[in-house]
């Protein structure tokens, strides 16, 4: 294999890796639908967000990632979290404490560190949390397409 091959097979991989696949994978064929979701706050601060994507590039991502945020969500402390989180803004540890009716703080800062794994909140410099700006909407989203699936939006 010459320099040039080489530099071709090392960029296909490096494309492959920043798109989420295995570096031997095809890359899905488009399947000619999108997906697109949408949303925009202005409380606790004013927000926009917009996605349109391919549902067979979705398809092509691997599992991990998706299926840990789908985790961190999946907890009533964690949701109830992210619920005040979302309507109140940052928040001291001691006030998600109280909203997730934890019994110690041990248990707050396991479902914290869950939320903060997947990406969901992060702590400030003034040490409160917060949901992270890039995933207000699309956690919202994922609450609300579950209470959807659920049958309580009807």
């Amino acid at each position: 294999m010459d320099l040039q091959q080489r530099v071709e097979a090392l960029e296909a991989r490096v494309a492959a890796l920043e798109a989420g696949r295995s570096a031997d994978a095809e890359p899905a064929e488009p399947s000619g639908g999108h997906l697109r979701y949408e949303g925009h706050l202005t409380e606790p601060v004013e927000l926009d967000w917009s996605i349109q994507v391919d549902p067979a590039r979705v398809l092509d991502l691997p599992d991990g990632p998706r299926t840990d945020v789908l985790a961190a969500l999946g907890h009533p402390a964690r949701a109830a979290i992210v619920r005040l989180l979302a309507t109140r803004g940052p928040q001291p540890a001691a006030a998600l404490h109280e909203a997730a009716e934890l019994g110690s703080t041990g248990r707050l800062y396991h479902h914290l560190k869950a939320l903060t794994s997947a990406n969901l909140v992060e702590q400030d410099k003034r040490g409160s949390y917060r949901l992270r700006p890039q995933a207000a909407i699309p956690a919202l989203l994922l609450l609300t397409a579950a209470s959807d699936i659920a049958d309580q939006l009807r």
